[in-house]
This record gives structure tokens, C-alpha cells and sequence, in this order.
């Protein structure tokens, strides 16, 4: 795990950006939502480690 809350932080919301995005350009089929559940445990894992991070 992470212990430079710094690194931390950035990874958190690099996570969440690349979550967003991901979850904004899923197409409407099945493959879209497969790349919708990725977006979503992308974003998922980048709150979890923000919550850490504080």
C-alpha cells in the first residue's frame, strides 16, 4: 500500500478522473458495460484511497 500520502493523493485522483472518463465514453452495449464497471470500481478505488489519504 501507499505511505507517501502525497503519491497517495495523486494516484487517488488520477483514479477517479480515469473513472469519470471511462463511465462518460461507455458505449451502450454490452462491452460499454464492462467499461462502465471499470469506471466505476476505478472510481471506487480512488475514494477509498483519498479517505485514506486524510
Amino acid at each position: 500500500m501507499l505511505r507517501n500520502s502525497r503519491t497517495r493523493r495523486a494516484s487517488a485522483i488520477i483514479m477517479v478522473v480515469l473513472g469519470a472518463i471511462l463511465m462518460f465514453l461507455a458505449p451502450e452495449a454490452w462491452p460499454g458495460a464492462l467499461v462502465l464497471i471499470l469506471g466505476v470500481a476505478l472510481e471506487l478505488a480512488g475514494i477509498a484511497l483519498e479517505h485514506k489519504a486524510k
